[in-house]
C-alpha cells in the first residue's frame, strides 16, 4: 500500500495562508474590537502600573536634593526602604496604614448593620412608607461622602485648631469634645452614613430576588426565627454580604475627602492622605510606593473574598416557578417602627444638607438670628472684609469655570464610559468562549482594584509629557475625562455584558444575511435594545463623576477647575458659607439629573428593592 507524499507549501503560499487566516480572524467583530479594546487597556491600565512599579526601583534626579547616594538612572531599593524600614515609616506609611485599616474595617461592619438591616426591613415586612424609605436610604449616594463630613464638622466644630465653633457650641455655649470634632469617631460616621446604602441596593436587591417558601418551610417544621436567619437567609446572602463588605472597605481604605476635612487638621493620617501630602512635598516616588501599597491591600482583600467565595456552596433562589412572597407583620409595631426608620432616614439624609443649606444665608458664622441672614454668598459682590474679597458664588468667574469643566466631565464621560461599556460588553458577551472575550472581561475589571488616588498618582507621571502618539495631556480636561473613563469600566462593561447577554444572536445573523455591517447592526439594532441599559450607566458615571474627589484631586489644574476641587479650596480657606454654596448647587444637579432620568428613562436605582 504505497502512501501520497504530502506536499510542503512554499514560503509563498505560506504567507499566503497566513495573510487569509489573519483577514478571517480580523474580519470577526468580536475580535477586531476585542483587540482594539484590548490595546487601549493595556496603555491605559496595564502599563501605567508596570511602569511605575518599575520607577520606584530607580534612582530619580530630585533625590539628589535628598541624599548624597542617589544615583540617577541606577537600580536602588532607596525609595522602599524609605517608606517601610526608615526613621520616617512609623509616620510615612505603618500609622496612616493602621488607622486606614482601622476606619475600614469598623466602616464597614457598620454599614453591614445599618445596610443589612434596613434592606430586610424593607424587603421583607410589611413596614409601610417603603418607598419614601428607599428613596431617603439612596440620598447619600447622590452626595459627595464628604458632604456629610462637612455638615459634621459644621455641627461639632470645635475650638481646637481656630475658628467660629460650630452649631452646638455656639447654642448649648458648651465645647465639643476633640474625639467628637476630628479624628477617628467623626470620619467612621461619616463614611458610615454615606457607604451604608451600597449593603441597602445589594443585599436588598438579593433578599428581594429570594423566596419566601424556604423559610415558611423551616418555620413549619418547628425552627426558630434566629435559627432561620442562621442557616438559612445568611448563607443565601453572604455573597451580596461580602460584595459589599469588599465594596464598602475599598472606598474607606482609599477616601481622601472625609479624613482631609476631619482628620487632617489634628494630624489623624491615612494612607491616602499621607499620599497627596507626599506628592504635594514632591516626593513623587515615596507616594507611588504608597499607592502601590494601597493597591496591594486592596487586592488581597479582593483575593481573599474570591477564596471564601470559591468555597462556598451555591444555591438557587430563583427558579422558572414564581410564588407569593409572604412578609412579615410587625403587627402593634408597624408604625413605631415606620416613624422611627423614618426619622433616622431624616436624620441622616436630609438634616445635613439643610444644616449646610442654612449656613449658606448666614452672613457671620455662630450667630443665629434673622439680621445676620443673606444671600451675599449666592450673588454678592466683593466685600475685602469677607472671605478677602470673594465675590458670590454666581458672580464668581471661578466657579463658572469650575460648573462648566464639571458638567463637561461629568457628561463626556457618561456618554464615552456608557457606549465603550456596551462595545466592551459585546465582545466579552459574543466571545465568552474565546480568549480574548474573557481577557477583555479581567483585565477591564482591574481599575476596581485600584484606588482612585493611587491611579490618579500614576497618571500624574504618565501623562505628563508626550507617549508615541499621545500628546501629554495633564493639565487638559482630557486627562479628566480619560481617568473617569478607565476607572468607570469595571462597572459599564459588566453592565454592558449582562445586558448583551439578554439578546439572542439571530438578531444580528439576520441582519447580516441582509448585508448589514456590524457598525449598522449596533446601531440599528444593539443600542436601541440596550436603551435602559446605557441610561443606567449613564446616570451611574455622571453621578460618580459629578461627586469625585479621590480620582482628579490631583489632576486638577486652575484652567481644569471643578466643583468638588473648588470646594476643597475653600475650606482650605475657611469659606465655610461658600463651600457650602457649591455643595448646595452640586447636590441639585446631581439630584435633578437623577430625578430626570428615573422620571424618563425608568432607570432607578432602586428597582428591584421592596417590591417596587
Amino acid at each position: 500500500m504505497s502512501s501520497t507524499p504530502i506536499r510542503s507549501l512554499s514560503p509563498q503560499q505560506q504567507r499566503l495562508r497566513l495573510r487569509n487566516t489573519l483577514l478571517r480572524w480580523l474580519r470577526s467583530p468580536v475580535h477586531l474590537i476585542g483587540g482594539l479594546g484590548l490595546l487601549f487597556l493595556a496603555y491605559t491600565i496595564v502599563w501605567p502600573v508596570i511602569s511605575i512599579l518599575i520607577s520606584t526601583f530607580v534612582w530619580k534626579q530630585q533625590d539628589m536634593r535628598v541624599t548624597a547616594e542617589a544615583n540617577p538612572g541606577h537600580f536602588t531599593l532607596y525609595h522602599w526602604q524609605r517608606v517601610l524600614a526608615s526613621d520616617i515609616s512609623t509616620s510615612l506609611f505603618y500609622k496612616p496604614v493602621l488607622h486606614a485599616g482601622a476606619v475600614a474595617v469598623t466602616v464597614a461592619i457598620l454599614s453591614m448593620l445599618l445596610g443589612c438591616g434596613l434592606a430586610w426591613l424593607v424587603t421583607r415586612t410589611d413596614v409601610p412608607f417603603k418607598k419614601g424609605i428607599t428613596f431617603l436610604a439612596v440620598i447619600p449616594y447622590l452626595l459627595p461622602s464628604w458632604v456629610i463630613a462637612q455638615a459634621w464638622l459644621t455641627f461639632f466644630k470645635n475650638d481646637k485648631i481656630g475658628g467660629t465653633p460650630g452649631i452646638w457650641q455656639s447654642l448649648t455655649h458648651l465645647s465639643t469634645p476633640d474625639g467628637l470634632a476630628y479624628g477617628f469617631l467623626p470620619i467612621v460616621m461619616s463614611l458610615t452614613i454615606h457607604d451604608s446604602v451600597y449593603f441597602f441596593l445589594l443585599v436588598g436587591a438579593a433578599l428581594s430576588s429570594m423566596n419566601t417558601q424556604l423559610e415558611e418551610a423551616a418555620s413549619i417544621s418547628g425552627a426558630g426565627r434566629l435559627h432561620i436567619l442562621r442557616k438559612i437567609v445568611f448563607p443565601l446572602m453572604l455573597p451580596a454580604i461580602l460584595s459589599g463588605f469588599i465594596l464598602t472597605f475599598t472606598r474607606a481604605i482609599s477616601s481622601y475627602g472625609v479624613p482631609a476635612i476631619l482628620g487632617t487638621p489634628v494630624d489623624f493620617y491615612m494612607i491616602s492622605t499621607m499620599l497627596y501630602s507626599s506628592m504635594r512635598a514632591r516626593l513623587t516616588t515615596e507616594a507611588h510606593v504608597l499607592g502601590l501599597m494601597l493597591m496591594l491591600i486592596s487586592m488581597l482583600m479582593i483575593y481573599w473574598n474570591s477564596r471564601i467565595m470559591g468555597r462556598q456552596r451555591s444555591f438557587v433562589t430563583i427558579t422558572g416557578k414564581d410564588s407569593p412572597r409572604t412578609l412579615l407583620t410587625l403587627g402593634k409595631w408597624r408604625s413605631p417602627v415606620a416613624s422611627i426608620t423614618t426619622v433616622l432616614m431624616l436624620l441622616i439624609s436630609v438634616v445635613p444638607l439643610l444644616i449646610l443649606l442654612l449656613q449658606t444665608f448666614m452672613l457671620r458664622e455662630g450667630v443665629y438670628s434673622l439680621d445676620n441672614l443673606t444671600l451675599h454668598y449666592w450673588i454678592g459682590g466683593s466685600v475685602s472684609e469677607i472671605n478677602s474679597g470673594e465675590k458670590g458664588v454666581l458672580h464668581n468667574p471661578i466657579f463658572l469655570l469650575a460648573l462648566r469643566n464639571s458638567l463637561l466631565i461629568a457628561g463626556a464621560s457618561a456618554i464615552i464610559a456608557a457606549i465603550f461599556g456596551l462595545i466592551l460588553g459585546y465582545v466579552v458577551a459574543r466571545g465568552k468562549q474565546t480568549w480574548i472575550g474573557r481577557t477583555v472581561d479581567q483585565v477591564s475589571f482591574l481599575p476596581y482594584l485600584m484606588p482612585g488616588i493611587s491611579l490618579s498618582a500614576i497618571y500624574i507621571t504618565m501623562f505628563a509629557k508626550p507617549h508615541w502618539i499621545v500628546p501629554a495631556l495633564y493639565g487638559t480636561i482630557w486627562l479628566i475625562i480619560l481617568i473617569t473613563v478607565v476607572k468607570e469600566l469595571p462597572f459599564t462593561v459588566k453592565a454592558g455584558s449582562a445586558a448583551m447577554m439578554q439578546i439572542g444572536g439571530e438578531l444580528e445573523e439576520s441582519a447580516q444575511m441582509n448585508g448589514a455591517s456590524w457598525w449598522r447592526r449596533f446601531r440599528r439594532i444593539l443600542l436601541p435594545l440596550n436603551r435602559k441599559s446605557l441610561l443606567s450607566a449613564f446616570l451611574l458615571v455622571f453621578i460618580g463623576a459629578m461627586k469625585e474627589t479621590e480620582l482628579i484631586i490631583m489632576l486638577v489644574t486652575p484652567r481644569t477647575e471643578t466643583l468638588t476641587t473648588l470646594t476643597f479650596e475653600y475650606v482650605e480657606k475657611g469659606y465655610t458659607q461658600l463651600t457650602n454654596v457649591v455643595l448646595m448647587i452640586m447636590i441639585g444637579i446631581v439630584i435633578a439629573v437623577y430625578a430626570l432620568a428615573t422620571r424618563y428613562g425608568k432607570a432607578d436605582l432602586t428597582t428591584g428593592i421592596g417590591g417596587q
